[in-house]
């Protein structure tokens, strides 16, 4: 019950390095659906899971995980190290609590996990809605311009380091590092992203190991300081997991709300009566928010390794395998979504996987959620002439799905 080959009915049109397959993803999962439930993928040597159902219970299934390290040496698991010129980046991200597995995993969630509760974050939407309206405004002044360097961008990038304590004047280098690190989360990445990884990845940790420095002599009241206040009273976090933590949510704190607003934006370009429907009832924003993550998801997969047999619709997928689960084709899904090519901005029904699900369940789901609606509800009110000035690059990349740019104009 399984292509065996990438150029086969059952996998043929699923091309992650075409651009036909980059601009519009979404046939080619239909199509992976309807062909079956599971299929082997050998470009990437990977399982690709393409259905809600599936997706939704892996993510939540004990027997996959994002590393096996914390069971397996790289030997007994039919795998072999990565390549000794890679250990910063892979120091780094492999000491972040998206790639671990409890216990360490359970350990750094709990203490980042005070950052984030509901009374937390909160306190911060006065200050994601000003910072969102004095950036629209400033947008607004120009006449336009790009909504993606001008908005989407240094919206998230300036929530996230407030809350770590990144200096201001150091706020330009987060996202040259970020976009050069997670370009090494991407399907097969050349030789070329991978030295860039590591360059970033050396500089990131420096810079975050000056800065902690500084931390423990005048300590503040952000999240930095607080993991070091944690570690100092020996709880249990390593200087190295506090660094790879302090990237991991400056990376995922800004990288899906800045794609989820250029994707929502490009996608309400091209429904002009769901535009016009949203820009008449503003009440409509919580459940748009929710509708354009689903419409073009901002990650489109998310990977796991199976630490212990698995069978999915009959096949036995061994242990030491990656499944790839499509969180793009499980959210067009038309066994939980009507008409799932229909952007429905009104969708009440909308079960979404866009912060995946499970133990990895994104953290900052509800602070993402408050910045989608903060510069949608802004550039509403602040810019209701909002028009494309000219037909957006799409980033080549899938898994991190973006646009290069979204040129606007009043």
């Amino acid at each position: 019950m399984e292509a065996t080959a990438p150029g086969s009915a059952r996998t043929g049109a699923f091309d992650p390095w075409s651009p036909t397959f980059l601009a519009d993803p979404y046939p080619a999962y239909a199509a992976l659906r309807d062909a079956g439930r599971v299929h082997r993928f050998e470009p990437t040597n990977q399982y690709l899971i393409p259905h809600h159902a599936d997706v939704s219970a892996l993510l939540r299934d004990r027997r996959l995980g994002r590393t096996y390290r914390h069971r397996y040496a790289h030997e007994d698991f039919g795998r072999t190290a990565p390549p000794p010129e890679q250990e910063p980046f892979h120091t780094l991200n492999d000491h972040g609590m998206l790639d671990l597995e409890p216990p360490d995993h359970t350990r750094i969630r709990r203490l980042v996990s005070k950052a984030f509760t509901p009374r937390t974050v909160e306190r911060l939407r006065p200050y994601v809605e000003n910072l969102a309206g004095e950036l629209v405004a400033g947008l607004v002044a120009d006449g336009g311009g790009d909504l993606l360097t001008d908005v989407a961008e240094p919206l998230p990038v300036a929530v996230i380091a407030e809350m770590l304590g990144i200096p201001e004047a150091d706020r330009p280098l987060l996202r040259p590092w970020s976009a050069a690190i997670c370009g090494m989360y991407e399907l097969n990445p050349p030789e070329e992203t991978a030295r860039a990884a590591v360059r970033a990845s050396v500089e990131f940790s420096d810079y975050l190991r000056a800065l902690m420095a500084e931390r423990r002599v005048t300590p503040g009241g952000d999240l930095i300081s607080g993991l070091i206040a944690a570690y100092d009273e020996g709880d249990r976090l390593t200087e190295q997991e506090m660094i790879s933590t302090c990237v991991l949510l400056l990376n995922a704190g800004h990288e899906a709300t800045v794609n989820s607003t250029v994707n929502g934006w490009w996608a309400l370009f091209r429904h002009p009566d769901q535009l016009a429907a949203l820009r008449a009832d503003h009440s409509l924003v919580p459940s748009a928010v929710e509708e354009l993550m689903r419409y073009d998801t901002p990650l489109q997969l998310f990977e796991r390794w199976v630490l212990d047999d698995i069978e999915v619709d009959g096949t036995t997928i061994p242990r030491g395998s990656e499944v790839a689960l499509l969180f793009g084709s499980a959210n067009h899904d038309p066994a939980v979504f009507t008409d799932p090519a229909r952007l429905d901005l009104t969708r009440a029904e909308n079960p979404h996987i866009s912060f995946s699900a499970g133990l990895h369940y994104c953290i900052g789901a509800p602070l993402a959620r408050i910045e989608l609606a903060a510069s949608l509800r802004a550039l509403l009110t602040r810019a209701p002439g909002l028009r494309l000035a000219a037909e957006p690059v799409r980033k080549p990349a899938f898994v991190i799905r973006g646009l290069a740019g979204l040129p606007v104009e009043l």
